[in-house]
């Protein structure tokens, strides 16, 4: 796990991973199954790892974080940057930051709690656990009653964000009057779109924003690292291709449940098996199973195919012998 400081242009180096957590029978953490999924992600150039709503750390308990946050920095590789999530509530985030103060983790992403919370009570709690942590956290805005503008500005000119993971849903994400404003005081290269592929194009083409997360690239991490760097060079044909294909796992997931599908999408992918889904959630609907195992497989076959190619070209460009 990268243990050194973040510096802000990691955030448009590589997508962010949003990977589900594989846990057992016993819904105890699945190491084996964890590091399968890792190294098949780090596998496609992704180097940044964010835990959490995809791995339901909405849910995890306090006295499991320790040992999730010992084993995520073990399996992932030295290069790459794992970003824990703590919350949502104050007293839960508090603990956890605590922990985190004696750790190599240099910033964790604080979950949203919709509906209990006022701007100048999340700037106040933050300050605290900002403190307790002895790190600047990432902050992840779904809603734009959360936390106003002038608010997020002055955590950042404070130095207690380090970064905002940005996904309020727009019928149009072009027309979004509240990310516009936020970009005339917070650095676009500060900010990542939060909401998967769907609006990511118009996010980094038309807005600037650093990066995207991604919970389908998980499954197909060659795929949305390329489809980042056509965005960002412009190639607007190559871009539409590699969007398309995430688009019917993408389109389950909205419709279904963004964390349910993806967990039971990695598992029927053939990736890894993620096993049981934390309480209070559960597994997707059983006749919603055979179109998301279909979808995660057809994703995993584009993702295959793209990854021969490259290597293929590769092959071709160093003389090197390819291996299929």
């Amino acid at each position: 796990m990268n243990v050194f400081p973040i510096v802000e242009s990691e955030f448009a180096s590589t997508v962010m991973a949003v990977p589900p957590l594989a846990r057992g029978s016993g819904l105890s953490l699945d190491v084996e199954q964890n590091r399968r999924l890792i190294h098949h992600m780090e596998a496609g150039g992704i180097r940044t790892l964010l835990y959490g709503g995809n791995a339901n750390l909405y849910h995890v308990a306090v006295s499991e974080f320790r040992e999730l946050l010992g084993m995520l920095a073990d399996l992932a590789a030295p290069q790459t940057r794992v970003i824990p999530a703590i919350g949502p509530d104050f007293g839960k985030m508090l603990d956890q930051a605590r922990i985190l103060a004696q750790t190599q983790y240099k910033t964790a992403m604080v979950l949203p709690l919709p509906g209990f919370t006022t701007p100048a009570g999340v700037e106040a709690g933050l300050a605290r656990v900002v403190d307790a942590a002895g790190m600047p956290l990432t902050l992840y805005i779904k809603s734009e009653n959360h936390v106003d503008v002038d608010t997020l500005v002055r955590l950042i000119d404070r130095g207690m964000l380090i970064a905002i993971k940005y996904a309020i849903v727009r019928g149009d994400p072009a027309n979004d009057p509240y990310l516009r404003r936020l970009l005339q005081s917070v650095p676009a290269s500060k900010v990542v779109s939060g909401m998967g592929e769907r609006p990511a194009l118009v996010h980094v083409r038309d807005f600037g924003l650093a990066a995207w997360t991604t919970g389908s690239g998980c499954i197909a991490s060659n795929a949305v690292m390329a489809l980042l760097k056509a965005a960002k060079e412009g190639r607007a044909e190559e871009a539409q291709r590699l969007y398309d294909a995430f688009m019917p796992l993408e389109t389950l997931r909205d419709d279904i449940s963004l964390i349910r599908v993806l967990h039971d999408a990695v598992t029927l992918s053939g990736i890894a098996d993620m096993g049981p889904i934390l309480p209070l959630l559960s597994q997707s609907p059983a006749e919603a199973l055979p179109e998301i195992g279909e979808a995660a497989r057809a994703l995993l076959a584009f993702e295959q195919k793209l990854a021969a190619s490259a290597r293929a070209a590769h092959a071709s460009l160093t003389g090197s012998p390819y291996v299929a």
